[in-house]
């Protein structure tokens, strides 16, 4: 049966208090399985104001309604309101996906100082970024966490040792077709990526033609013919554990119809079959997406 892992990002205060229970339950409504992965410190979303600037981030905004989606409070959060601490105000949400059998890991500690910045960082930045989720992880779980997604799929060189050297059985910090190996300059990072492989629902709706109304029909035809490789799809608890909740369940329900299994990102590595690949991890774009993001070089060395 072919795949499809379902990674949710939760990126705010307000998509993990409310976006989080109710995507829980619509899977269990489904019986799927998903990896929610979790920003574990402040919710500073209003300072992603500058991004103003960055090509394509203006036409975004408008195409996905983010007020809408986000709420006032949301888009005041480190700017005229202080953001909440995500990890410790939603703690005991946190533990209930993990007990209700769901796969938990790190997103970032916090999401617009990692995805605006990252990218031109040293190694002492990162670390102390990277350890802060790792500390606050083991805090909420009482466990170390093996799982790692990057903020907006920002990273650099330093980040990509980080998630060999702080013991990840996995990240999914990138764009690309299939799982891999990633290496950087000619250096192996010993720690797999499963990208993400289909377009997110806030980079289509509303472009190139396609509406909310007619969103999932498009979805379903770029998964109509299943990869041997499966397919990862990312959706965040802001959107589809929110106004998009419909549009998600009806995926739901048309993925299932064309025979795929939704699973968890763990299980979708633990089922790929042979020798992953070695790709260079790049910097590239992806339509509908504003900057640069991490993404898996074309070219394969088994």
């Amino acid at each position: 049966m072919p795949q499809l892992a379902l990674k949710i990002d939760v990126d705010t205060y307000r998509g993990t208090r409310d976006g989080v229970p109710r995507l829980m339950e619509a899977l269990r409504r489904h019986d799927a399985q998903a990896s929610f992965f979790f920003t574990l410190g402040p919710d500073h979303t209003g300072r992603a104001i500058k991004r103003i600037f960055r090509p394509g981030f203006l036409s975004k905004v408008s195409r996905t309604s983010v007020l809408n989606h986000y709420g006032i409070r949301t888009l005041l959060y480190g700017t005229v309101l202080p953001g909440p601490d995500i990890g410790r105000s939603c703690a005991k949400i946190l533990r209930s996906v993990r007990n209700a059998g769901f796969e938990v890991g790190i997103h970032c500690y916090d999401h617009v100082r990692w995805q605006d910045y990252v990218s031109g960082k040293d190694a002492a930045w990162t670390r102390r970024e990277m350890q802060r989720a790792v500390d606050r992880f083991i805090e909420i779980f009482g466990v170390a966490p093996k799982a790692h997604a990057a903020a907006g799929w920002q990273m650099n060189r330093h980040a990509l040792r980080l998630t060999q050297l702080l013991g990840f059985e996995y990240s999914s910090d990138t764009r690309g077709t299939r799982p891999f190996i990633p290496t950087w300059d000619a250096e192996i990072i010993n720690c797999p990526q499963l990208p993400t492989t289909l377009p997110t629902l806030d980079e289509v709706i509303n472009h190139n033609g396609v509406t909310l109304e007619n969103v999932v029909s498009y979805m379903l035809r770029l998964t109509a013919t299943p990869p041997a490789t499966g397919h990862v799809f990312t959706l965040h608890a802001e959107l589809e554990g929110g106004k998009w909740m419909p549009v998600f369940e009806q995926l739901i329900v048309g993925w299932k119809a064309q025979g795929y299994d939704l699973v968890s990102l763990r299980q979708h590595l633990s089922d790929s079959q042979g020798e992953l690949p070695r790709n260079e991890l790049l910097e590239g774009r992806v339509d509908g997406r504003s900057g640069t993001l991490a993404v898996q070089g074309g070219k394969a060395f088994l």
